[in-house]
């Protein structure tokens, strides 16, 4: 059997991407764990670079690459923050997102489960292989449009028999794509995107729940750039936030930990985490000396949501903050506003 190594979220992160290519064995089999595009500068060149590496890659969907499905089947709209258009604009444009809605969403081999985000605590390996099944025939049907705009939502939260196909569909694509904290009875919180850290007496991560039925296998996965790396017996997180500033990870498969190699490059900062950050929680943050740690106190998708809407008084300090692309994202929102009031 040849070598396996599962890589974190590229998140358009091609540079980095070839580096770490560049450290590993050529004749390796790569299972990418999801987030392949948006957030990081060349969105296109990434996608174009894993369809090339052809069988040798096994890409599974993550919640940035079934966004960029929704926003090309023009059933939800795009961000300021995405950085998707060079895939929509493209001349094959069809074929990229052809190929990207025939990804898995789940992938089980050589006693290892490979996810985007994470897996309730009530389901074990094969039935999270055929409720991931059950969402790719959906995915790569002449309805995958139709489909995916009722896929959006935070409901059902929580596991239970009996579901219909569509809340079932939708619970496991939040699981699967967007989970990080549960409840031992498997109802996930879609709030708190902090580190492991930030458990509560009754939300967990949800790889440390009692009893949870994929323990009998090792469950890779990235999504959490708050909770860095990860190497547990039974567990690998490998989402150490490249896009913020901090590494690219690849670690090789082996059926013990000690066998393990982690291979990791250093990352350019593409998105900064503090640019949202008021000037205590920037000052704070701050302290963290390494850009793994910055990355993880900053903790980014959170700031970025606590200060969409900030107060009129708060407006220029907080624009003088922004970063290029995001300062040109809302002057185009300006003229688009502008034009409209002309008319």
């Amino acid at each position: 059997m040849r070598d396996i190594y599962a890589i974190g979220d590229l998140q358009g992160c091609q540079t980095s991407f070839e580096q770490l290519l560049a450290r590993l064995p050529e004749d390796a089999d790569l299972w990418l764990a999801g987030d392949l595009i948006n957030r990081g500068p060349r969105s296109l060149d990434t996608l174009r670079q894993v369809i090339a590496l052809g069988n040798r890659a096994t890409a599974i969907l993550g919640n940035h690459d079934l966004h960029l499905l929704a926003v090309a089947a023009g059933v939800r709209q795009a961000h300021g923050s995405d950085t998707i258009d060079d895939i929509l604009n493209a001349p094959d444009r069809d074929a990229l997102i052809d190929w990207v809605r025939h990804r898995p969403l789940a992938h089980l081999a050589h006693g290892h489960l490979m996810v985007h985000a994470g897996v309730l605590p009530q389901w074990d390996a094969t039935q999270v292989i055929t409720l991931a099944r059950d969402v790719e025939t959906q995915l790569r049907g002449p309805a995958w449009k139709t489909f995916l705009s009722r896929m959006f939502g935070n409901q059902p939260d929580q596991w239970q028999e009996g579901l219909i196909d569509e809340d079932r569909q939708r619970l496991t694509i939040n699981a699967l794509t967007r989970m990080r904290f549960c409840t031992a009875d498997g109802r996930i919180d879609f709030k708190i995107k902090e580190g492991a850290d930030a458990a509560t007496t009754e939300l967990k991560p949800w790889f440390e729940l009692p009893g949870r039925r994929t323990a009998d296998v090792t469950v890779v996965f990235g999504h959490w750039s708050a909770l860095g790396l990860v190497m547990r017996e039974n567990v690998l997180g490998l989402d150490t936030g490249c896009v913020w500033g901090g590494k690219l990870t690849a670690v090789k498969l082996a059926s013990s930990p000690a066998k393990r190699e982690l291979i990791q490059i250093d990352c350019p900062q593409i998105r900064d985490p503090f640019a949202l950050a008021d000037g205590k929680k920037r000052a704070k943050m701050k302290k963290a000396d390494k850009a793994e740690d910055a990355f993880k106190a900053a903790k980014a998708e959170k700031i970025g949501k606590s200060v969409r809407k900030p107060d009129k008084a708060d407006k220029p300090a907080k624009a003088d903050k922004l970063d290029k692309a995001e300062r040109g994202d809302k002057m185009d929102k300006v003229d688009r506003a502008g034009k409209r009031k002309g008319e």
